[in-house]
């Protein structure tokens, strides 16, 4: 299971008695499926589970595909739900409900939910590394975070997009240099979009320091699959989140 940005498990729903199908070519829809979290009924982009056989082939499994028009969970608008308490009366007029009640005090401000904790994935692959990011990102508060078809690259990165997301993840052993650094920043900038790096082997000084300078949270992987912040600009986007 993988936690959804509301901090609730979700499993994608395999189909019972389908057998698994060897993977022989992987594309962008075949390593992603939608899953609709049935805690809040937000709907997710989560990695297409898949096993390892001891022969050696990849096998995945069949996934129940979302519904058109699925069941609105707990957290999305539904029809007009009249105010607590007796001694109400409603008006109908045309398509909008008008409820009036009698003395109701006010609902009191609610609470701030304190953001669940992060559940990291073990790093072992290169996927690994992107998944990771891409659930930390989703933790923070991008929820549409997915990975772009596949298209000519000007750094060793791998590249995550959301709205108003601009992320890359570089899971190679070398230190981001300074050009990867711009060439994101800049990428961001263009689209009026927010950048953040991750690194599994952290960043050059120049690329720190030209980061600290334009507010580019820069992030660097460890093992466990969990993001540690680098510069203030990380430690900011890691408390306020998005």
């Amino acid at each position: 299971m993988l936690p959804c940005a509301c901090g609730a498990p979700v499993a994608p729903p395999l189909v019972g008695g389908a057998p698994p199908e060897p993977v022989t070519r992987r594309t962008w829809n075949d390593e992603w499926v939608t899953v609709l979290c049935g805690a809040c009924g937000r709907l997710g982009q989560w990695p297409q589970p898949e096993l390892g056989c001891p022969c050696g082939t990849v096998l995945r499994l069949p996934v129940r595909p979302v519904p058109a028009d699925p069941a609105p969970g707990p957290s999305r608008a539904g029809s007009p739900v009249p105010p607590p308490g007796g001694g109400t009366t409603a008006s109908t007029t045309g398509l909008s409900t008008v409820y009036a009640p009698a003395q109701i005090p006010p609902a009191p401000a609610a609470a701030a939910v304190p953001r669940p904790a992060f559940h990291p994935v073990p790093i072992r692959t290169v996927r690994d590394v992107v998944t990771a990011a891409a659930l930390y990102l989703r933790w923070l508060g991008f929820p549409d975070v997915v990975q772009p078809e596949e298209h000519a690259q000007t750094r060793p990165g791998i590249e995550l997009r959301g709205p108003g997301l601009y992320a890359e993840v570089d899971p190679t052993t070398r230190p981001v240099t300074l050009r990867a650094v711009e060439c994101l920043w800049l990428e961001g900038l263009a689209a009026s979009a927010a950048g953040v790096y991750f690194s599994l082997a952290g960043y050059e000084q120049k690329a720190r320091d030209r980061a600290d300078g334009v507010g580019l949270p820069l992030f660097v992987m460890d093992l466990t699959g969990t993001p540690q912040p680098v510069n203030g600009a990380a430690d900011e986007l890691l408390a306020g989140g998005a």
